[in-house]
């Protein structure tokens, strides 16, 4: 069968790379294998507190158990019904690497990037014990599954975020004992706040609870880029327990908002200027806001700039001259009060400079810490991608780093074959021109992936393409 975005890709002079494409795992199998290991890495004791609650989100079956406005806590209502139905051959093609496998040139796609889509919710697990043993044994499960299809696909691991150690070995061991290439990691983790049940969400950067710096030397040197699929749609105060598309809505690219601008004012970027992250499903509008609101911030609130609001360089007696001047009598019957109230002394925070810890000295230099280090995820019917693109509009004249996620497998996709057809309607619209098609679809998920690790595509359809990109834009 034809498919339109298989004579888009056909058109092509360049290979398309989806960098985010889902799969759905097939639970009653997996969960066998998941009981066989986490018993053999945890003993019976552990497998039984797994086997009580299993942690998997099936979206068939997942409001069974949600109790929304009458349960405590106020519940946000979860992600439901979220795999296809009407179309069985898409259904069958999420369950099955074969099926897919056969299917990516109608589907237009030369090579995709899969990450899971049950077992995501385990980066969301809060139990130190569990927690690892559950990734762990999910990434032994889901190892093998893409392998025969190296060279037209591959899987990410699933790295915990709630201690760097245990996200440090989860990850070793998906690299070197499971042969990920990639793999995708916690957006937060709670951190319990006083009691009751408060926490707050840790992004790693600002306010961290433990030091992440040995983890990102640890994906450097294992050349794998960091990327994220977490949502604050749980989270937030203004959650709904009653509808998830409320909640869904602007869920991921809040909580990659926060995350990216802790991961920058911490300086991560600055002390790691060749690791490169990836937010997925977000889209990139808000990457564009963030950089403004940076930019501005930066330029009135610097190491410098800051100074001309320190209450106590405030010409207290000039001040008091234009209030004796212009105000009306009530105000200078009170220059007395009010000099004790502007000569108080001010409180000041332990360090002045925030953006101290990303060194920075410019607007470019702030640019060029943020640009090639960001990578963000847009679905093939987001025009905003263009804004990506607009170095006219954006701060500092910046060309962001939008990459292309087909997000198959899940209920915004109603046919396979369209996404590839969608986005390229970008092109044909006028929204985008075919060097932005080509750096969404093609070499910005090079860059992202290939840029921390040469290999990565090394045997695929893709490798000769990459490898001459990469050198032509270096």
């Amino acid at each position: 069968m034809t498919t339109r975005s298989g004579r888009i890709r056909a058109g092509l002079s360049h290979p398309v790379i989806d960098a985010d494409g889902h799969f759905v795992e097939l639970a009653p199998l997996l969960n066998e294998e998941m009981l066989t290991y986490i018993e053999e890495m945890g003993g019976p004791e552990v497998r039984d507190r797994y086997a009580l609650d299993t942690g998997l989100t099936d979206t068939s079956t997942v409001l069974a158990s949600h109790r929304g406005a009458t349960g405590a806590g106020w519940k946000a209502m979860p992600s439901w019904w979220g795999w296809t139905t009407a179309n069985t051959l898409d259904r069958a093609t999420a369950h099955l690497p074969a099926l897919l496998y056969e299917r990516l040139d109608e589907i237009g796609i030369d090579f995709t990037i899969l990450y899971p889509s049950m077992t995501l919710a385990y980066l969301e697990v809060a139990d130190d014990e569990l927690i690892g043993l559950r990734c762990r044994a999910a990434n032994r499960a889901l190892a093998n599954l893409f392998a025969p299809y190296a060279d037209r696909t591959t899987v990410g691991a699933l790295v915990p975020m709630l201690d760097p150690k245990l996200a440090i070995a989860e990850l070793e061991y998906a690299v070197r004992e499971l042969g990920f290439k990639t793999a995708v990691f916690a957006g937060h983790a709670k951190r319990a706040v006083g009691i009751d049940g408060a926490y707050r969400l840790d992004t790693f950067g600002v306010d961290r609870a433990f030091d992440y710096d040995p983890l990102w030397a640890k994906c450097v040197e294992l050349g794998v880029a960091p990327v994220f699929h977490s949502s604050l749609q749980g989270h937030r105060v203004t959650r709904s327990a009653t509808s998830y598309v409320y909640n869904h809505i602007g869920g991921l690219a809040a909580s990659h908002e926060s995350l990216c601008k802790s991961l920058f004012l911490s300086g991560v970027t600055h002390r790691f200027p060749t690791l490169r992250f990836g937010f997925l499903e977000g889209g990139v509008a808000w990457a564009c806001s963030l950089l403004g609101d940076l930019v501005g911030h930066w330029e009135k609130r610097n190491a410098e700039s800051i100074r001309s609001l320190d209450p106590d360089l405030l010409d207290v007696d000039a001040l008091l001259a234009l209030f004796e001047r212009y105000g009306d009598d009530r105000v200078r019957a009170g220059l007395s009060e009010l000099r004790a109230y502007f000569t108080r002394p001010s409180a000041r925070p332990e360090q002045l400079d925030e953006f101290a810890s990303a060194a920075l000295d410019s607007v470019a230099t702030l640019r060029d810490r943020f640009v090639p280090n960001f990578y963000f995820g847009c679905e093939a019917d987001d025009r905003l991608v263009a804004w990506a693109f607009a170095e006219h509009i954006n701060a500092a004249g910046a060309r962001l780093r939008p990459i292309f996620g087909s997000d198959i497998s899940h209920w915004d996709v109603t046919d396979m074959t369209e996404p590839v057809e969608e986005a390229f309607e970008l092109v044909e619209e006028g929204v985008i021109g075919e060097r932005e098609f080509r750096e969404l679809t093609f070499l910005n998920p090079a860059r992202l992936h290939a840029g921390m690790n040469p290999d990565f595509f090394a045997g695929t359809v893709c490798e000769n393409a990459v490898r001459d990109a990469l050198s032509a834009s270096s």
